[in-house]
């Protein structure tokens, strides 16, 4: 997994929003997804209104960017709470958490069209719940 936090992006480049990205998924589409094992994973993602907060964080794999968006609201309960061993949260706290960002979205590199397909939050979401529910079993 490669983490970057680049300074603040120049305001030349497009500003990429969730709310603008339209995924329609069936449910053969979402099974097969799960087979996504090495698809590199860009997770853009502005945490307040000001532009400046604008990051990215890029990935070998859909599950490790799932794993790092968890990670990144863990550190932030941990953050919050410092004086606290244990941090537990829900599903609920979670969609939260992301909800509560000003933008968030992925770029997923599809193999087959050489080229990156955008997912919106709800996406994210949905993934994240996946994975959780994966690592539990």
């Amino acid at each position: 997994m490669t983490r970057r936090n680049p300074s603040p992006p120049s305001p030349s480049l497009p500003h990429f929003s969730s709310s603008s990205l339209k995924v329609s998924a069936t449910n053969d589409s979402l099974s097969s997804s799960l087979n996504m094992a090495n698809r590199h994973t860009i997770i853009l993602m502005q945490t307040s209104q000001n532009r400046s907060t604008r990051t990215f964080m890029d990935y070998d794999s859909i599950s490790q960017a799932m794993d790092g968006i968890c990670g990144l609201y863990e550190r932030k309960l941990k953050d919050l709470n410092p004086a606290n061993q244990n941090i537990t949260y829900d599903i609920a706290d979670l969609y939260n958490f992301i909800d509560g960002l000003a933008d968030m979205s992925a770029l997923v590199y599809e193999h087959s069209i050489q080229a990156y397909l955008p997912y919106d939050r709800q996406w994210i979401k949905q993934r994240t719940l996946q994975h959780l529910r994966r690592m539990a079993h």
